[in-house]
């Protein structure tokens, strides 16, 4: 394998930006090569957006192929990396396809909207002796990072509770937008489409889980699945874990925070993206409080998708390159997916579910009894 991986990039909608910043800043590893989507003057687009990132770096431009048929692009033997930035239903998928093709793989989260599908996506990147990671990139900002080490130093003490809250909005527009939005099918609702990165933070900094017990509900989006929902969650190690989401509030996104609690410490973060230590109070008196803030902490990014994505593509990389294992495993999708279908089968059974649940699926919610 060459010194520098070429990518590939399957789905060039909203986030996809995103992923072509990620390959500009990581020039000197990697390059893109080719660009696939349904809609093929946005893989044009998003072409010339990587461009004029070089462009405006110095740096030279690699020929860039663009394709509507992913299966296509995926017959390329000079592609070493497949990053799948679709619409949730179908990364399991193309993911799938990608590895059983010899890429390595980049998924946006969710990795899959069923435990049989995220497990498979697993089994077969170890069959195949290929890389693969889910795009979790708020675990690379530098106040979660900071927030994990003082978990592991054990400066909390016991774990009392912690609390992932998301309170954006998304109106009916958006919706309105993409047809898959919010359906059972290729979406779900407000927890896996848009709260599943904080989900995701709540059940890494907290351990495992026992049980969770919730409720969800469709109150003022036209979509299928929920637009509100809640979880009481108990951890393996005796804590309590609450989760609330919800893309009803008016007018617009008001916080998406983390919190932490413990016998000997307190921690929360903010901002746009998580990226702001809110509070940092620990009874050790091993560090001052604003001191750490100014260390860490940094201004609020242009969107939610915040910055996390370049230093991911990096670790990812050298990854591939080194032959290691990637910093966010893809068990660690499965485990994010799984809270969030936790809570879906609580909802529909109206009752707490044990961990692990078992197979579920969003498409198990389609025969969900409404309520009257």
């Amino acid at each position: 394998m060459a010194d520098k991986l070429r990518f590939g990039i399957i789905g060039c909608g909203r986030v996809s930006p995103k992923h072509v910043e990620a390959l500009a800043n990581n020039f000197s590893k990697a390059e893109l090569v080719a660009l696939c989507d349904l809609e093929e003057e946005k893989a044009h687009e998003l072409k010339h957006r990587y461009k004029d990132q070089l462009e405006t770096k110095g740096l030279d431009i690699p020929e860039i192929t663009t394709y509507t048929d992913y299966l296509q692009m995926l017959s390329r033997h000079d592609i070493d990396v497949v990053s799948i930035a679709t619409y949730s239903g179908t990364h399991a998928r193309i993911a799938l396809d990608a590895l059983q093709a010899g890429k390595h793989v980049i998924v946006e989260k969710p990795m899959a909207l069923s435990t049989v599908d995220a497990q498979q996506m697993i089994d077969v990147a170890k069959q195949t002796g290929k890389k693969l990671t889910v795009c979790h990139q708020n675990r690379f900002n530098p106040p979660v990072r900071k927030l994990r080490e003082a978990l592991e130093q054990g400066r909390f003490g016991k774990l009392v509770h912690g609390v992932a809250v998301i309170r954006w909005n998304r109106n009916e527009e958006y919706y309105k937008q993409a047809a898959w939005r919010g359906t059972w099918e290729q979406d779900g609702g407000v927890l896996m489409n848009q709260g599943i990165h904080d989900i995701d933070l709540l059940q890494w900094m907290m351990g495992p889980i026992e049980r969770l017990y919730a409720e969800a509900d469709t109150f003022l989006r036209p979509i299928e699945a929920e637009d509100m929902g809640a979880a009481v969650l108990r951890f393996k190690n005796g804590a309590i874990g609450i989760i609330e989401g919800s893309a009803c509030i008016y007018p617009k996104n008001l916080e998406e925070t983390l919190s932490i609690f413990g016998e000997r410490g307190t921690v929360r973060i903010g901002g746009v993206a998580l990226n702001k230590i809110l509070d940092w109070k620990f009874a050790d008196g091993l560090d001052d409080e604003e001191q750490v803030k100014q260390l860490v902490n940094y201004e609020d990014p242009e969107s939610v998708y915040g910055y996390g994505h370049t230093p991911l593509y990096s670790d990812f990389i050298d990854a591939v390159l080194e032959n290691k294992e990637p910093y966010i495993h893809p068990e660690d999708g499965k485990k994010a997916v799984e809270v969030v279908l936790g809570i879906y089968k609580s909802r529909k059974l109206e009752a707490p579910v044990q961990f692990p649940i078992g197979d579920f699926s969003t498409l198990d919610m389609v025969e969900r009894k409404e309520r009257v």
